[in-house]
């Protein structure tokens, strides 16, 4: 098989229903999403469509009054982890997927320093590497998400960063256990734009250099056009629409699809549509 078209995660009829006081909602009804090898997924659709809420239900990250159904979720070298408990879910957040909040503040531990939380990322998958080993490894990560002095950064706590720094520090957690698929979840949230253009920048050149794959959660047309090859468009707790970037762009069939792409302002410039 070509490595391209390699499935790394095929998720099919997944669901997630949540009890509430005012009884139980169902945000996410029925939906089917693959990712393949080498490629960044797009999930796109206005606020409270049920996007978040996917990727958490399928890493198993919502509440306790969460119910998550599935007829699978295959990820490539582990089988079908639909069915799988805490603990084994456990094991593959973090070595087989990563994953990258929108608020990176609640994603870091606010009282351990930004050291010990990646040597506690170490610890809890038993790789056996020591202390002085899990800091030369932080060292290295961090220089590579572009943080300059990672030293000072390293002895210090996650109050002491910028939106942006604290971003960068939680990709490379993302990323230090080397997983093939990446979650990004409106990952720029809260940042300025020229910070949102380099974060974005800096994952999507992660998973480019390391022939990683991502699906990458956002209400922004532009950013599905200029990163993605591949883009699912939900609506209602419903997947209304998916294929490549070019053709729901170009030729989208669902009014839904048809309405957000009219809502987006136009420039008189070409779309830059990534291929």
């Amino acid at each position: 098989m070509n490595s391209v078209a390699e499935t790394i995660l095929d998720v099919r009829n997944l669901a997630v229903s949540i009890a509430t006081p005012d009884g139980v909602v169902n945000p996410v009804k029925g939906v089917d999403l693959t990712v393949r090898k080498g490629e960044i997924v797009g999930v796109v659709g206005e606020s409270g469509c049920g996007k978040s809420t996917t990727i958490k239900g399928v890493l198993k990250l919502l509440g306790p009054n969460s119910t998550v159904t599935a007829d699978k979720i295959e990820l490539a070298g582990h089988g079908d982890i639909s069915g799988f408990k805490p603990r084994q879910m456990n094991t593959i957040r973090g070595r087989a997927v990563g994953f990258v909040a929108q608020n990176p503040f609640g994603s870091l531990n606010p009282i351990y320093t930004i050291e010990r939380q990646f040597y506690e990322l170490q610890k809890a998958h038993r790789t056996g590497v020591s202390k002085r080993e899990s800091r030369e490894i932080a060292r290295d990560m961090l220089n590579g998400v572009g943080i300059v002095g990672p030293e000072r950064v390293l002895n210090g706590y996650a109050h002491q960063l910028s939106g942006g720094m604290a971003q960068r520090v939680v990709i490379a957690l993302a990323t230090t256990l080397s997983p093939k698929l990446l979650f990004a979840d409106e990952p720029t949230t809260g940042l300025d734009a020229t910070v949102q253009a380099q974060i974005l920048d800096l994952i999507t050149g992660l998973v480019a250099d390391e022939g990683r794959s991502m699906l990458l959660v956002t209400h922004d047309l532009g950013v599905i056009a200029q990163y993605c090859q591949r883009v699912v468009v939900m609506y209602g707790g419903e997947v209304v629409e998916q294929g490549s970037v070019m053709d729901v762009m170009v030729s989208p069939q669902h009014s839904y699809t048809q309405q957000l792409i009219g809502s987006v302002p136009k420039s008189g410039e070409k779309l830059n549509v990534a291929r």
